[in-house]
């Protein structure tokens, strides 16, 4: 029999609990490009989220029609992680990979980030509906206290794989470069700015195989594209000290809490120091430049969970920042796109010294 012209193949074979996840992708590409969560109550019964997403929504609207930015195009991809399916409900957890088009003064750029959720449906006498939404906010975790020299190792730098995403295990890496130490360099190395942000833009979605990955990998991430830039080692075999990464060696962790801690990256830049990893906190996001770090305390209780990198700018001039962990590239940098997000929020901005 042929098929209805114009109709996916793939879309004629969805049925049950597939179905409804194939119609709730339509609706949220819908929801984001109108900026209304409205579209969704038709399939999603979660009050809760709902309220919760329209929210978002709302600021993201707000924060657009005061940059003068809009989208006149949006595509929304799923790929289901894990799926647990009975008779009559399924639980999955939901990549939702986003790309928007926007244009702002004549200025068109192109915004990416991956999300996750936690879909429970339930079958209503033949009607699949969305009974409850669980976004994994990871950015906010974890909260196990500020950095201090004799801190517990926090769970963000355990090196442990995310079990709910069947992420494969990195093999390690060794910097070779470590066996030179610092004072032996003779001259200043520059900041390549354009080598952090080739790094940034190769790896925002993906892990380099040649470095651990961290369940949070946000800051790891910036890490290894400030290393890419050529921002040296200071390699101190002590964890709470320096900024250095070198691997495993035996099943131990060898890396400092700098490296892939942002609560620890945070205090590191913001310590006045003449040599190494150093910067200089700025108040404006306009004082930024490509390159540099923006760490974010969600809470405003002083322990900063997140961390981006400046990889391009908007039409105004304003940070355009990528991340991991959720996977952003070329994201408007006060990430009140997420639900991160709180009135509290702070910003911590570091302008990278040009030479190190």
């Amino acid at each position: 029999m042929p098929r209805t012209p114009g109709k996916p193949r793939s879309a004629e074979k969805l049925q049950g609990w597939k179905a409804a996840i194939h119609e709730y992708v339509k609706l949220v590409n819908q929801a984001e490009i109108e900026l209304d969560a409205e579209p969704l109550n038709r399939l999603v019964d979660d009050r809760e989220h709902l309220s919760r997403y329209g929210t978002k929504l709302d600021r993201l609207r707000e924060r657009e029609q005061r940059r003068c930015a809009w989208s006149g195009r949006n595509e929304t991809k799923a790929q289901p992680m894990r799926v647990n399916e009975a008779a009559h409900e399924a639980t999955l957890l939901l990549r939702l990979d986003q790309r928007r088009s926007l244009d702002q003064f004549g200025h068109g750029y192109v915004e990416e980030r991956s999300e996750y959720e936690r879909l429970w449906l339930q079958d209503h006498q033949g009607r699949w509906a969305i009974v409850r939404i669980e976004p994994l906010v990871s950015e906010r975790r974890p909260r196990y206290g500020s950095y201090s020299s004799n801190a517990v190792p926090y769970e963000e730098e355990r090196g442990r794989q995310h079990t709910d995403l069947h992420v494969p295990r990195s093999r390690p890496f060794v910097n070779r470069n470590l066996v030179l130490p610092l004072a032996t360099r003779t001259q200043p190395q520059r900041y390549r700015r354009d080598r952090a942000v080739a790094y940034a833009d190769t790896w925002w979605n993906k892990a380099n195989p040649e470095y651990e990955e961290f369940e949070v990998n946000c800051t790891n991430y910036i890490s290894q594209c400030l290393f890419a830039g050529g921002a040296p080692m200071n390699y101190t075999g002590r964890r709470e000290s320096g900024w250095w990464y070198k691997g495993r060696d035996g099943g131990r962790e060898w890396w400092s809490y700098s490296w892939a801690v942002s609560n620890a990256m945070q205090a590191l830049l913001a310590a006045p120091r003449r040599e190494g990893l150093r910067g200089t906190l700025v108040d404006r996001p306009e004082q930024l430049e490509l390159g540099d770090v923006i760490l974010y305390d969600w809470n405003g209780d002083g322990r900063y969970q997140h961390s981006t990198i400046v990889t391009a700018f908007d039409a105004e001039r304003m940070p355009l920042v990528n991340a991991n962990t959720v996977s952003s590239r070329h994201r408007y940098w006060d990430y009140r796109d997420s639900y991160a997000w709180t009135e509290a929020t702070r910003y911590q901005m570091v302008h990278l010294a040009d030479e190190f």
